[in-house]
């Protein structure tokens, strides 16, 4: 019996091609991305400014593959090195791409979201995704907002999603895909990020923090993992061995963050272990500590060494 070969599709039958998720902080940009690549690799939490990095997600089809680059959430209000640093991620994204997904909040569009907008370059398709649509009690407040949306900007397509409840979101994809080149997919089928476990596992953590955490600490903490080892167990399963430091600004947060009998780190630390046990589909073994290093976010060679530029 003679094995079947498959070939990869030949460009002008297939479309692949680099799609930006931008928009103003919490809007649901990390949240859209993981329900379209089915895999959790960009952390989410209901603090703003929780994305700082550019993180890829490739979604594979029979007709095409998308190539979506979750962005930080452009920030105007604060401009110290770390946000001056995530806001030339976002401009250097919008650049690159073939497609613009700008993503707002159902029934609102304010200044912040009008400064994002001025952004983004006339010679990319812009595709208006309006999230949070099952926020919304009466719909029928929606369609003269939609209507004055349509007077922002020529955009390519407008397509109302519930990001969270990933409704609509096979919509969007149809949509986009028309706009993408035609082309040869740039990754294998089963790839879904650019992104290796070592950095994962750091967002990971930054994320129970945030989630943990909430206002009590401040936005500008970090984490750095210092071990990343990986060994094969007695029984042939995969372990990672995983030391890792959440960096504070004063003492005073890292008591906060210990808590008392150190449980506030422990939950951190379990639940954090538990997201790179699913993702990694290995055995993880993890050891979290705080250190202080004061005013990192306003040190332009730290907001560097952490890996923000």
């Amino acid at each position: 019996m003679t094995e079947e070969i498959q070939t990869p599709p030949e460009a002008g039958d297939y479309r692949c091609g680099f799609v930006a998720i931008v928009g103003r902080p919490n809007v649901g940009k990390s949240t859209l991305m993981n329900q379209l690549i089915g895999q959790k690799i960009s952390i989410t939490s209901k603090k703003a400014q929780t994305t700082r990095h550019r993180i890829t997600g490739v979604l594979t089809s029979d007709t095409a593959q998308f190539v979506f680059v979750d962005t930080p959430g452009f920030q105007t209000k604060y401009r110290n090195a770390l946000n001056q640093a995530m806001n030339r991620s976002v401009t250097t994204t919008l650049a690159d791409v073939d497609v613009i997904l700008f993503v707002i909040e159902a029934g609102k569009f304010g200044a912040p979201d009008q400064e994002v907008l001025k952004l983004l370059p006339k010679n990319r398709p812009v595709v208006l995704v309006i999230n949070k649509m099952d926020e919304v009690a009466d719909k029928s407040s929606l369609l003269p907002f939609l209507s004055s949306m349509s007077q922002q900007r020529d955009f390519a397509a407008i397509v109302p999603i519930a990001a969270l409840k990933a409704q609509m979101l096979d919509v969007l994809v149809k949509a986009v895909e028309p706009m993408l080149p035609e082309s040869t997919p740039f990754y294998d089928e089963d790839h879904v990020t650019d992104r290796n476990e070592r950095f994962l596992a750091a967002e990971m953590i930054r994320e129970k923090v945030f989630r943990l955490m909430g206002d009590e600490l401040p936005y500008a903490i970090t984490v750095e993992i210092e071990k990343f080892t990986e060994e094969e167990t007695k029984d042939g399963r995969e372990l990672r061995h995983i030391h890792a430091a959440i960096l504070v600004d004063r003492d005073s947060q890292k008591s906060m963050l210990i808590g008392r009998n150190g449980e506030k780190l422990k939950r951190i630390a379990s639940e954090a272990r538990q997201d790179m046990e699913k993702l990694f589909e290995a055995k993880v073994f993890l050891e979290v500590w705080v250190k202080v290093k004061g005013g990192w976010a306003d040190d332009t060679r730290l907001v560097r060494q952490f890996g923000y530029e």
